[in-house]
């Protein structure tokens, strides 16, 4: 375990990620999935108000920063058109979920609950970004995934109380960003599994 204060640097480390994302957007080489970007922004700030509740501390940094940077890669999106993603059925479809995992948070008031669906709410709406990153890894940049990685790995090294108030939402982030990272990375999805005709 390292001093808790740590935990900023992670989240700084995350949000340096998204500002090469943001400029990637911006130049039009990154093309972001909205529904993914606009519930990557809204499911953490609900993680962030139930941990705030649940006296979580510094190590909620890491997740105020997980909402804070989609909120503003959303705004690029929405800035230059040539970064836009055309939305297909599935994107909606785990909006949608997504969203449903919003309202039984909004229905339960309890702070774990809430942490837990707004995790299963988050890994719904990475479900597109993930598929995009299989298929067609050139849309995306690594770079703001390895910044949510390494923010994730120091949050984690900060935990002192390893209650699922604390760990939950970082562990996610940690698996959720390696995935997307080695996916955009090494192309493992034209590289090993997608036959080109």
């Amino acid at each position: 375990m390292i001093d808790e204060r740590f935990a900023i640097l992670g989240a700084l480390l995350s949000f340096l990620g998204i500002v090469v994302y943001i400029i990637d957007t911006a130049k039009g080489t990154t093309k972001p999935n909205r529904v993914t970007w606009f519930l990557w922004s809204l499911v953490p700030f609900i993680g962030f108000v139930a941990q705030t509740k649940e006296g979580v501390g510094l190590g909620s940094a890491l997740t105020f920063v997980s909402g804070f940077g989609p909120f503003l890669v959303l705004i690029a999106s929405l800035l230059n058109k040539k970064s836009y993603w055309d939305l297909k059925r599935f994107d909606l479809v785990c909006g949608g979920i997504a969203l449903i995992g919003v309202v039984l948070w909004y229905l339960t008031q309890d702070a774990n609950w809430a942490i837990l669906f707004s995790i299963t709410a988050d890994g719904f709406a990475a479900m597109p970004t993930v598929l995009k990153s299989f298929k067609n890894p050139e849309t995306e940049s690594y770079l703001a995934y390895l910044g949510g990685l390494l923010g994730a790995l120091l949050t984690l090294f900060t935990i002192k109380e390893w209650e699922f108030a604390n760990y939950s939402f970082p562990l996610y982030i940690l698996l959720i960003c390696t995935t997307l990272t080695i996916l955009i990375r090494f192309r493992v999805g034209p590289k090993y599994f997608i036959k080109s005709s």
